[in-house]
């Protein structure tokens, strides 16, 4: 069982900066894909970056499209923690953000789809204001 734990939400003017953080509780952490989601007031949980374990200590990072240039996604896997450094946040950023991870590769579009995940944390509340 892994528990995720997600920090470093709050409210911040549209073109400002924050960072979030997922703890996790997995003995081998290094190896799970993690992925970033997010979900606003009456809509889908929607992709927003994932990063894996492809091999030789390199891992691979995506991103949807929305985000592609402003958000980067990391892992610190010695201190087992996930991050989500959000720049130039827009207010269509303002969404409860979920870390999530699963203990395998995933390829092609089953990185985007919640369903290909197994543990979430509880979510963290950005809002941007314009």
């Amino acid at each position: 069982q892994v528990q995720l734990v997600e920090s470093g939400g709050g409210l911040v003017q549209a073109g400002g900066s924050l960072r979030l953080s997922c703890a996790a509780s997995a003995r081998t952490f290094s190896r799970y894909t993690m992925g970033w989601f997010r979900q606003a007031p009456g809509k889908e949980r929607d992709f927003v970056a994932v990063i894996s374990w492809s091999g030789n200590n390199a891992y691979y990072a995506d991103y949807a499209d929305s985000v592609k240039g402003r958000f980067t996604i990391s892992r610190d896997n010695a201190k087992n923690t996930l991050y989500l450094q959000m720049n130039s946040l827009k207010p269509e950023d303002t969404a409860v953000y979920y870390c999530a991870a699963v203990w395998r590769q995933l390829y092609g579009s089953a990185r985007y789809l919640p369903s290909s995940y197994d543990y979430w944390g509880q979510g963290t509340q950005v809002t941007v204001s314009s």
